[in-house]
């Protein structure tokens, strides 16, 4: 009789080990899809500017005839995205187009009457509009990635993560440009 309850028990602390290592390994499932779906609504904004950013090239194109370079530059950062080949390229290759971007709306700067334009203007904002909600997925994603990773690296959920080989997830990063103070002054003329 002895016996039969040693065994019970071992087959009970058998059951209770393979139950908690298929919770862990459903909660890294689902940490890893939550992160798929935040890279996923990412894209969905990234492809709407995509899209939105030839109708804005070929407004400017009329009025920025001198800013060839510019504009030049916003197509190669377009065209780079469709070369990225994984997660880190994409990201470069986003970060770039945001760069340029940026560029493109300090030139019009110097163009009153393209400011003035009622497609330019509906099309920035519309682009202002998307890199705002561009902005608050990256962060959404971020999280997600950081609560996977930080998950990857706690006991006793690294022991499953190893077994199943689990990988961190890269965050999403900026160009260290992007960290440098911004130069502003406000001269009369």
């Amino acid at each position: 009789m002895t016996g039969w309850i040693v065994l019970g028990v071992i087959l009970l602390l058998l059951a209770a080990v393979v139950l908690y290592v298929i919770i862990i390994y459903n909660g890294f499932v689902a940490l890893k899809n939550n992160i798929n779906q935040d890279w996923s609504n990412i894209d969905v904004l990234l492809k709407q500017r995509y899209d939105e950013l030839p109708k804005l090239i070929k407004v400017c194109e009329g009025y920025m005839q001198h800013e060839q370079k510019t504009l030049e530059a916003v197509i190669k950062a377009r065209s780079a995205i469709n070369t990225a080949n994984n997660d880190h390229d994409r990201m470069q290759a986003q970060n770039m187009l945001t760069d340029t971007l940026k560029s493109l709306f300090m030139v019009v700067e110097r163009y009153p009457e393209l400011k003035a334009d009622t497609g330019f203007h509906q099309l920035s904002a519309r682009i202002t509009e998307l890199e705002d909600q561009i902005a608050d997925r990256r962060e959404l994603f971020n999280a997600s990635v950081t609560i996977y990773n930080t998950r990857l690296d706690q006991f006793p959920d690294v022991i499953v993560a190893r077994l199943f080989n689990f990988a961190a997830r890269e965050l999403w990063k900026i160009d260290p440009a992007h960290r440098q103070d911004v130069d502003v002054s406000f001269q009369h003329t």
